[in-house]
């Protein structure tokens, strides 16, 4: 099966272009549902998002999950790590101090 990534970060888009999965690097936020529309009707068995652009298109994302067996949409981190885990980090820093 194929892989795509839609990606905002450059340096996840080149990793994963480096690695032979093909994909998209997107900026704008008008673009984003577009392509994502766009490549649903390809034939890729496994979409990649990183986060930013998932929470951007959240709900279309969830419509397509529960309706559609395949592909496997998946989030991934960007280069940075995803963003929930810096909450996480800060929370078990507070909790191990006993803020």
């Amino acid at each position: 099966m194929k892989s795509y990534l839609l990606s905002d970060n450059r340096d996840t888009y080149l990793g994963m272009k480096l690695a032979g999965i093909d994909g998209k690097y997107i900026q704008n936020k008008e673009d984003i549902k577009g392509e994502f529309k766009e490549v649903l009707s390809r034939d890729y068995g496994i979409i990649l998002l990183t986060e930013k652009i998932y929470h951007e298109i959240k709900e279309e994302v969830l419509i397509i999950k529960t309706k559609m067996k395949i592909p496997l949409i998946t989030v991934i981190p960007d280069r940075h790590g995803y963003d929930n885990n810096k909450e996480k980090i800060t929370s078990y820093i507070k909790e191990s101090i006993g803020l």
